[in-house]
């Protein structure tokens, strides 16, 4: 990084932490300065009792010294004891709001950046290293070790001072201790850097590890994973991975500590001779009776204080800037843009359905990706009617869907809503427009009034409409708490387990809920018994009412509720047309997939 890259990193870093607490970078700076200066009361009053007592001065002299020492420490104490609970307060809100911010970056990303690897291991990365004491909490703790620091030189330099103003004390000498320091300085700042280049590489190289052995824990410790676990006897195979992926972390690890460790060397001997040679120039100085005995142990312990202070200045300075690397990444997060154009135009709502969606030649390609997942779809239907689409895995049914509601756009060609490119509404309305089913849906584990609502604040009887027209209405009345009771056993112990099919009745209910004019059901009944899916079918007109209602389903027989049906395969659409029509021409892929499927129904004849 350049001198320039260091200081706009640095200068973003400091807006950032103003941003999430004023107030705990505040606590951190007096927290800091009270327990740096408190160190040397004792040094200073200590001396003074030594030379009351070398003077042979009176003993409440030396007692009143003493009472100023564990006072002044005393008070300090209380007050940073206070602070430090007020920290800690703080801290927590700091943590909180930072890992908020992740969630509120996923949520204003474009789905393109959610569903893109890299993406999804440069986030992993960030907090992995947040979680090492990097990135914006090393910001803090230099904040705090800085403040430190500098109230140690601060208070090392005013006790030390009157040393070089003692005439004994030959010049030769002064200047050896003010080069000693340089030399000091100087020795620590190139051993750091290379230390801070050893660990930079060293997590640049287990990034792989660290994301993986997270995905480990993950899996183990999630109570659904449990039954799999168990079921499949796969103890032993996790464990030993999770040994293997250990062993190679721990043996790069030690590596890496050897190295540094024999850097560390060199400093460690100048140090020791430095202050070997500090204790030889205050011994000369005190044999020459240039200073007292007081002062004497006044400059011996703030002398070295000082040296030890500068090189950590040193230290921290250096490994401040590194941390600028961390940062730069950090912030690299954050600066994903979206790239969806948002648009300004109001959705008109019409009520005469005399309105149309149509895809025009429509091509699409997922990021990163040379295959394209759609090719040339053309497609036109009007607002109120219900559109099937079947098709094999893979065919591009629910890219499709994906395209519909705009968290993708297309690569090629465009959509249009009443003749108008969806991309020319505005995004946010445009969405709003849209109820949908996913089959990779998530229920958050939260109060199923509030996971059928996706809101803290919900219409009781609405979401018991909801989940009756769902197929959910049995179930519900089992609960103890009905629309109150919460879902799963995440969060709360008297939670109530759903089946994959409940789940799916729930998320169905979500969508009625929400009360948008267009529904869009990815296998609507996938994970429902046969019982559960005749009702769903049967109860089709109620549950879509007059609303656009565009569903993927493998189970062709419910083609027959929808106005037309699109086939897909390999990412064009080959048909469409009504149920009956389509199976009426004797040929084409509905009718290979009609037949494929009514075989296991036919009653074989026996001989």
């Amino acid at each position: 990084m350049t001198l320039r890259e260091h200081i706009q990193v640095f200068r973003r870093a400091v807006k950032w932490m103003s941003s999430i607490s004023r107030r705990y970078t505040l606590l951190l700076v007096v927290s800091s300065s009270l327990s740096a200066a408190v160190v040397y009361v004792p040094i200073y009053f200590s001396a003074r009792v030594i030379d009351a007592l070398v003077a042979r001065a009176p003993v409440g002299t030396a007692l009143f010294y003493a009472a100023l020492t564990v006072g002044i420490v005393f008070a300090v104490q209380l007050l940073n004891g206070f602070l430090s609970s007020e920290k800690d307060a703080a801290f927590n809100m700091v943590w909180i709001k930072e890992e908020w911010s992740y969630s509120e970056k996923a949520m204003q990303m474009a789905y393109r950046s959610i569903e893109d690897p890299e993406v999804t291991k440069l986030r992993y990365r960030t907090r992995l290293e947040n979680q090492t004491g990097q990135n914006l909490f090393y910001l803090y703790r230099d904040v705090e070790l800085f403040t430190w620091q500098a109230t140690k030189i601060a208070s090392s330099l005013a006790l030390t001072a009157s040393f070089f103003t003692v005439s004994s004390v030959l010049a030769a000498w002064k200047l050896f201790i003010v080069a000693g320091v340089a030399a000091t300085m100087a020795v620590r700042v190139y051993v750091t850097k290379r230390l801070n280049g050893l660990n930079r590489d060293f997590t640049a190289s287990s990034v792989h590890m660290n994301i993986l052995g997270e995905c480990f824990n993950d899996y183990i410790g999630s109570y659904e994973a449990g039954k799999d676990i168990r079921l499949y006897d796969m103890g032993g195979f996790l464990a030993d991975a999770d040994l293997a992926l250990n062993r190679e972390y721990w043996g790069r690890n030690l590596e890496n500590s050897y190295r540094k460790a024999a850097w560390t060397v060199p400093v460690t001997i100048l140090d020791a001779a430095f202050k070997f040679g500090i204790y030889a120039v205050l011994i000369y100085a005190a044999m020459q009776g240039g200073v007292s005995t007081g002062s004497i142990a006044k400059y011996v312990a703030c002398i070295m204080l000082l040296v030890e202070t500068m090189a950590n200045v040193v230290e921290t300075f250096q490994k401040s800037l590194d941390n600028n690397h961390y940062l730069q990444r950090y912030f690299s997060y954050f600066d994903i843009p979206n790239t969806m154009y948002k648009g300004s135009l109001t959705v008109e709502k019409r009520d005469d359905n005399e309105c149309d969606v149509e895809f025009r030649d429509v091509s699409f390609k997922y990021p990163n990706t040379q295959a394209y997942a759609l090719k040339n779809v053309n497609l036109k239907f009007k607002v109120g009617e219900k559109l099937a689409i079947v098709g094999k895995n893979g065919s591009g049914k629910t890219t499709f869907l994906k395209l519909l509601c705009r968290l993708y756009d297309p690569t090629q060609g465009e959509i249009l809503l009443n003749g108008v490119n969806i991309q020319k509404y505005d995004y946010e309305e445009y969405m709003s427009i849209f109820s949908v089913v996913f089959q990779d849906f998530n229920l958050f584990s939260l109060m199923l009034g509030e996971v059928v609502a996706s809101s803290r604040d919900f219409e009781e009887e609405k979401v018991r409409e909801c989940l009756r027209k769902a197929n959910f209405g049995d179930r519900l009345e089992e609960m103890p708490d009905g629309v109150r009771s919460y879902l799963y056993k995440r969060y709360d112990r008297s939670g109530i387990e759903v089946s994959g099919g409940e789940a799916q009745k729930i998320a169905l209910a979500r969508a009625l809920y929400k009360d948008s004019p267009f529904i869009l059901l990815d296998e609507p009944t996938a994970a429902l018994d046969p019982i559960s899916e005749y009702e769903v079918y049967s109860n089709f007109n109620e549950i879509s009412g007059d609303k656009t209602t565009v569903y993927i389903s493998h189970r062709l027989a419910s083609c027959r509720f929808c106005d037309k049906v699109a086939v897909f395969d390999e990412g064009r659409i080959v048909q469409t047309g009504r149920h009956e029509q389509l199976l009426a021409e004797g040929k084409g892929k509905y009718y290979e997939l009609w037949n494929a499927q009514a075989q296991y129904y036919r009653r074989e004849s026996r001989p």
